[in-house]
């Protein structure tokens, strides 16, 4: 990996306050050659091919830990399976291909109007919200 790239993963991490790890490090490297989104299974797999010692166990704990502090999206539309995606900062949404597992980042959102009236109806205050758009690409039609 460039110096520079995992700079820049080191301050990924430092930024939503994760302590930099090694394993960690080559966890969100791997990660970040995904164009798509990964399973937590594929990942290791991935890894296992690169000689790493980093464990399954480690990869879930590691995955969850991004997931949980917003560096990585999780998606999911792989079975029972989470998908992991390192995404850009900006609010957005998912279309995903069930064929291929292409995925597409789509950040217009006309969402507010609607959403703040489903809440206001129901009493709800909305934190945070997502949508994973699940069909198939141009490619696999």
């Amino acid at each position: 990996m460039r110096q520079n790239a995992q700079i820049e993963l080191s301050e990924l991490l430092a930024n939503r306050g994760v302590r930099v790890t090694p394993r960690r490090l080559e966890v969100l490297a791997e990660l970040a050659r995904e164009r798509d989104d990964v399973t937590a299974q594929e990942l290791w797999h991935r890894l296992r091919e690169r000689d790493s010692q980093t464990g399954l166990a480690t990869v879930y704990r590691t995955l969850a830990l991004f997931a949980d502090t917003g560096v990585v999206d999780t998606m999911s539309h792989h079975g029972t399976e989470l998908c992991y995606r390192l995404c850009t900062d900006s609010h957005h949404h998912h279309l995903v291909c069930s064929s291929c597992h292409r995925v597409v980042e789509v950040e217009q959102c006309g969402l507010g109007t609607w959403l703040d009236a489903v809440t206001k109806q129901h009493g709800f205050v909305a934190t945070d919200h997502r949508v994973e758009i699940t069909g198939l690409c141009g490619a696999c039609r």
